[in-house]
């Protein structure tokens, strides 16, 4: 299990992902730890079983258990976040923008990894949930925290490989037919 099998499986007519996949891991200049944070996170973001069961592997051998827990929390918070702040955003009354959240979303408090990391995951993951608000929040916590657009940038061509990989293959899974998926 692996990134090569996720290729492997990627169908001729979406071979351009089999090259994103590599620049985006290969080439994409980030730090271990912030590569497959990235990746960890957006792949339970893309909500894709077969592309969780290829990348959780790997991200885990790369990963420190802090690392691994950190962008799984950073997925798990975002998915709230997102939804949450996504709809208070296309609500036409900006009421609800005054009203309390009422919602815990302690668990990166302390996560055990440098804060850039954890903004990173989150920037990334808020692509993918398409939170408009949530993805300006955290490109400002990460050029406060100096990391260059190039570097944020990054983090969106993660973000969209891996939620393409995983709209490719589960839509080959549900065309191949029942059990295929």
């Amino acid at each position: 299990m692996s990134l090569d099998a996720l290729k492997a499986a990627v169908p001729d007519y979406a071979r351009d992902l089999r090259r994103n996949l590599d620049a985006v891991v290969e080439h994409g200049g980030l730090s271990q730890q912030r590569l497959w944070g990235t990746v960890l996170a957006c792949a339970i973001a893309a909500r894709s079983a077969r592309v969780l069961r290829e990348v959780a592997p790997e991200a885990g051998a790369r990963l420190s258990p802090e690392a691994l827990t950190a962008a799984k929390s950073a997925a798990a918070v975002m998915a709230v976040n997102n939804v949450f702040h996504r709809t208070r955003h296309l609500l036409s009354d900006p009421a609800y923008g005054e009203l309390r959240t009422g919602l815990r979303m302690t668990a990166l408090g302390h996560p055990g990894v440098p804060k850039a990391d954890v903004e990173f995951w989150s920037f990334a993951v808020s692509a993918i949930n398409a939170c408009g608000l949530c993805l300006d929040a955290h490109e400002r916590a990460l050029r406060r925290l100096e990391v260059d657009r190039e570097t944020i940038q990054e983090g969106f061509k993660i973000a969209a490989v891996i939620q393409a990989l995983a709209t490719t293959l589960d839509a080959e899974a549900v065309m191949a037919g029942p059990g295929d998926a």
